[in-house]
């Protein structure tokens, strides 16, 4: 049996098995789907194949009517006169029950349901978790281009062993920045405007002689710090065109540090003037 990688169609997270699994489901361990795993690639494997997400709703249960049957008026117990007054000592407690629903107007109780759903909309917001970051793994982690896959959500991963999901982004002086907090990622293009970047795609492999510098900064026990990379990393990054006084794009970024940093996914920048010259 061989082994063999394919992505999540949800999150993008690559999963590794082995050829016996084809075709089986199998629980994506960054967003828990239900995914049916590929076809086995025959031969080396050159390509990142994508699972299928097992889908199907369970229906819904059947619910039996709860609402309380009439009570059936006994005939003949007492002649046609018991039952007529049977039946208007109910009407009358059926009035009395249901008086203020009967006289009073409607308003009331839909404003009221109202602020019911307002209050219930505010505690399901408070209830959302935090989004968390993947995990670094020799599937997101890869110092090799061929096989980056860029997941078309928000650039997230890990810089020095810390969760990052980047929060905003700007882009000053050909100074691409990302930021999550304390936590960010800097990639420098010496100047480049907004234009020359604009449609572009990079492509950065881990034996260039010269590459952006690449910056990372993190805090450890509230102490400033940062790492520097000019080489050895691997970056494709694409840039859309400007719109709006901002530009989009995607990113893939794996640095060659201890702890494996990296950030994959899509961001969209604001475009800051330069600073000026001292």
């Amino acid at each position: 049996m061989s082994e063999f990688k394919y992505a999540c169609p949800v999150c993008g997270q690559h999963i590794k098995c082995d050829s016996s699994q084809s075709g089986t489901v199998m629980e994506c361990p960054t967003c828990f789907q239900k995914i049916i795993v590929p076809q086995a690639p025959v031969g080396e494997q050159t390509l990142i194949l994508t699972g299928t997400k097992a889908g199907g709703e369970r229906p819904a249960p059947k619910t039996q009517d709860a609402s309380p049957s009439a009570p059936r008026p006994t005939a003949g117990i007492s002649g046609p006169i018991v039952v007529i007054l049977i039946l208007l000592g109910i009407m009358v407690a059926v009035g009395f029950v249901y008086r203020g629903t009967i006289f009073k107007s409607s308003t009331p109780l839909a404003a009221k349901d109202g602020a019911t759903n307002q209050t219930n909309q505010v505690h399901a917001k408070r209830a959302e978790p935090a989004l968390p970051a993947p995990p670094s793994n020799d599937t997101n982690w890869m110092l090799n281009l061929k096989g980056a896959v860029i997941p078309q959500s928000t650039a997230a991963g890990r810089v020095e062993g810390q969760d990052f999901i980047c929060e905003r982004a700007t882009l000053q002086g050909g100074l691409l920045t990302m930021r999550n907090g304390d936590v960010s990622v800097a990639i420098n293009f010496t100047g480049a405007n907004p234009q020359m970047l604009s449609g572009k795609t990079i492509n950065v492999v881990t034996n260039a002689a010269t590459a952006a510098r690449v910056t990372l900064h993190w805090k450890d026990d509230d102490h400033p710090l940062h790492e520097i990379f000019n080489n050895g990393y691997a970056l494709r990054l694409h840039f859309d065109e400007v719109t709006n006084n901002r530009i989009s794009g995607s990113i893939y970024l794996c640095t060659s540090d201890e702890k494996e940093s990296y950030v994959a996914g899509t961001f969209t920048a604001e475009i800051r003037k330069p600073k000026p010259k001292k």
